[in-house]
């Protein structure tokens, strides 16, 4: 019977079929790791090696022994009560994991993992409890070990993360305010979850997301995916509603000949956390989806400001480095609209004075255009340009940053207009696909911003003209996209 490990409870959080396809997946039908993964893994591995220098000298170093070895040192270290033990093995009773440290805390041992990221979510998407699933289920597993070995100080783990903070994971507390789950519950149940796929009780279905994008098995799943119709290819029809329709119906065909009104009973239906209007929504969304012939349409009317100067605005950043290394504008006349030129304001290095001086010259760019219309896709520019400000508050105020991204001056196409007021036959809204459904294509084979961030990794590395090229020209093509979106949407009836 496999172990479970802690790198399966991880990939579980993003997706359980990942862990069934490492487990019972043909190898060939798997792609090459991407470099922007691999960046991640060599950035990680450069940090805890960057950690582990500042350990105390008494620290038992097991991190270059593998297998039963390093399993029988770790032990021996515990049975000799060291402070710290870096880079161990413990396992019990089918579970297995290699905590980063051991840390020796009264009577027993907790354990801590070392990460490259912020140890908390800050309080995203309702989760008060500061603590990040996919790193709680790994060092929960680690305490369950140390419990089962007799060997715990308690059910509390940490996480060692990049701004150097030791953030305590509690598991006795509950996971949301008005819940009573708590994050040992929630590893409990995710463990016997994965549990049940490893022994191959459960199976498991792929699902349409994001996330996919990063994943090896990415064409192997999206290829299943369109072959079954599955549901999660409906925008914005995830895997949790998948799930929670999918004995009723069974594909996005289906979905599509069927009557929306039979599962609706005055706001509600008959689906769990779905409201009567998203369902006809995502009913209509599976009838272009099966409709050859189907074309994009407006589902309510947009006003979109009509100046001469309009400005399509995209950054580059990275936020490992927490650094935005790159503001690209393309502008172009209404009145003469073959006058398009892009302009790039350029991070010439890490360092905080080089993102100050792109920053800057972004803003006076922008500044003396005080006419012109901005168009940008999603909120992460605005996000990042008022963190930019706190950061750099002698480049402008505040107020300068809310009156540069409140409408008419700006406009979020994906937000305020394509989410709000447009339908489109594709199986997301990411400006990718909806640019390349509207004809557009970017010049690089691997367009993406993920890619983006490894290619100036490598120009930080090497300083090579030709990466930087690279990026610049990717930005480009994502500051035309948005003027083709643009214009699309302008069409539409």
């Amino acid at each position: 019977m496999a172990k479970v490990t802690a790198a399966q409870l991880y990939d579980y959080i993003a997706c359980p079929h990942r862990v069934a396809l490492d487990t019972f997946g043909e190898i060939a039908e798997r792609e090459e790791v991407s470099p922007f993964v691999r960046l991640l893994w060599e950035r990680g591995s450069a940090f805890e090696r960057q950690v582990a220098e500042t350990l105390p000298e008494e620290t038992e170093v097991i991190v270059d022994l593998a297998g039963e070895e390093k399993l029988s040192r770790t032990i021996e270290a515990i049975a000799a009560r060291r402070p710290v033990i870096y880079g161990g093995r413990i396992a019990s009773d089918g579970l297995l994991g290699e905590p980063d440290l051991l840390i020796l805390r009264g009577n027993g041992y907790i354990a801590a993992d070392i990460k490259s990221g912020r140890g908390e979510t800050g309080g995203d998407e309702g989760d008060y409890g500061s603590l990040k699933p996919h790193y709680a289920v790994q060092v929960a597993l680690y305490t369950e070990i140390l419990e089962k070995l007799g060997q715990s100080s308690g059910r509390i783990a940490e996480i060692w993360d990049i701004r150097g903070e030791r953030v305590p994971y509690d598991f006795s507390e509950t996971r949301t305010k008005t819940g009573t789950e708590t994050w040992w519950d929630f590893y409990e149940r995710v463990r016997d979850e994965v549990t049940l796929i490893l022994d191959g009780v459960v199976e498991t279905k792929g699902a349409l997301a994001s996330i996919c994008g990063l994943c090896h098995w990415r064409a192997k799943c999206k290829t299943e995916l369109v072959g079954a119709g599955d549901l999660s290819l409906i925008p914005a029809l995830g895997r949790a509603l998948r799930d929670t329709m999918s004995d009723t119906i069974g594909s996005v065909q289906e979905f599509a000949i069927s009557d929306p009104e039979a599962f609706i009973e005055g706001k509600k239906t008959q689906f769990p956390r779905l409201g009567a209007d998203r369902l006809r929504l995502f009913h209509q969304r599976a009838q272009m989806l099966t409709e050859p012939e189907a074309t994009a349409f407006l589902r309510a009317p947009v006003e979109l400001p009509i100046t001469d100067t309009e400005i399509f605005f995209d950054i580059e950043a990275d936020p490992m480095r927490d650094l935005v290394y790159l503001h690209g504008f393309v502008e172009r006349l209404r009145s003469d609209p073959t006058k398009e030129t892009f302009t790039a304001f350029y991070a010439e290095g890490v360092e905080r004075e080089h993102e100050r001086e792109a920053f800057a010259g972004a803003i006076d760019w922008i500044k003396q255009r005080p006419n012109a219309t901005l168009y940008y896709y999603s909120k992460y520019e605005r996000t990042e340009y008022r963190k930019l400000q706190q950061r750099y508050p002698d480049v402008c105020s505040a107020e300068d940053i809310e009156e540069l991204f409140t409408p008419p001056r700006s406009i979020d196409l994906y937000y305020d207009v394509v989410l709000k007021a447009t339908e489109w036959p594709t199986y997301n809204h990411s400006i990718k696909t909806l640019a390349k459904h509207l004809g557009f294509e970017w010049r690089d084979t691997d367009p993406s911003g993920a890619a983006s961030i490894e290619w100036f990794h490598r120009w930080v590395e090497s300083g090579d003209p030709a990466i930087k090229q690279r990026i610049l020209d990717y930005n480009e093509d994502d500051c035309r996209a948005t003027a083709v979106l643009l214009d699309g949407i302008r069409q539409l009836d």
